[in-house]
């Protein structure tokens, strides 16, 4: 069975007899390895919270345990020192020369305590540009990064596999489960580039052993020239040493590098597959 686990509307049907989900998800999308279109089962871009903003952007601020928006359209900019927002008074009343008159906005923004206030400087925090690595994650939050679906071989639905006989594993080569995925975030004036790819997939083989691939993989092919052997890029080369049922899972783990206003960075993140179940069987030798 070739499972796929992600975020996915309620509608969704569980997990069919046989195959299973992650831990804490109770439904995922199952479908047929061969053959089949794995679909778009959702998901989301990054891991993380929402950066949130509001008015014309800005990013988060925290004021009295809660996220408020570092600027509103309608209050100014947020000065995190006293939970007030600031806002130019247009048009400007007279003052004297080097100062202006701001409107001040407290209680974290709450409305009812809002006064006339004259500065020799902006406040701080006002009118300060958009944090770039804020923006990728804007960026990130408009794409999705989707968990690969798997293929092993052997399969349950085929037959068991044999004790000590190699194990291949692979992925469907395609830009949405593997990358590279650009998106882009603009906020006053400033554009912030991203480019989100897989640099590995970690396997889990359901007995405590590991494997990690550099990519998808190659599907295993019973009539190939390798029918029988090791898979050339991402294998148990050997085997189960054990007859039972192991749950196979699969960890991608996404590179987003993000440039912009003169700065660049990374982002990690990671998606989760759903089980699939192999069925080893001792090798059974018959003499006479």
């Amino acid at each position: 069975m070739l499972v796929v686990g992600a975020t996915v509307p309620a509608a969704a049907q569980r997990a069919d007899p046989g195959a299973g989900c992650p831990p804490a998800q109770p439904d995922c999308s199952v479908w047929d390895d061969e053959p089949g279109n794995p679909g778009d089962p959702g998901g989301g871009g990054d891991d993380d919270d929402d950066d949130g903003g509001g008015g014309g952007g800005g990013g988060t601020c925290r004021w009295a345990g809660r996220v408020v928006p570092c600027y509103d359209e309608f209050l100014g900019w947020f000065n995190s020192g006293d939970g007030c927002y600031y806002k130019l008074e247009q048009p400007q009343p007279e003052a004297p020369d080097g100062q202006q008159w701001y409107v001040r906005t407290c209680n974290g923004g709450d409305l009812g305590s809002q006064s006339e206030v004259l500065l020799d400087e902006p406040p701080a925090g006002f009118g300060a540009p958009p944090n770039p690595e804020e923006l990728a994650r804007r960026a990130l939050a408009s794409i999705k990064l989707l968990p690969a679906p798997l293929g092993v071989a052997p399969r349950k639905r085929v037959g068991p596999g044999l004790v000590g006989l190699p194990v291949w594993m692979w992925s469907e080569k395609n830009t949405k489960y593997f990358g590279p995925i650009g998106a882009k975030a603009t906020d006053r004036g400033l554009t912030v580039e991203i480019t989100a790819e897989v640099t590995r997939i970690v396997w889990d083989m359901g007995n405590g052993d590991k494997v990690t691939c550099p990519d998808e993989g190659t599907r295993y092919d019973p009539k190939g020239d390798r029918a029988g052997r090791t898979s050339p890029d991402c294998g148990y080369d050997n085997g189960y040493q054990k007859a039972g049922t192991y749950d196979v899972t699969a960890t991608t783990y996404w590179t987003v590098t993000w440039r912009g206003g003169g700065e660049s960075g990374e982002i990690l993140v990671t998606r989760n597959s759903g089980i699939v179940p192999i069925q080893i069987n001792e090798l059974q030798v018959v003499t006479r």
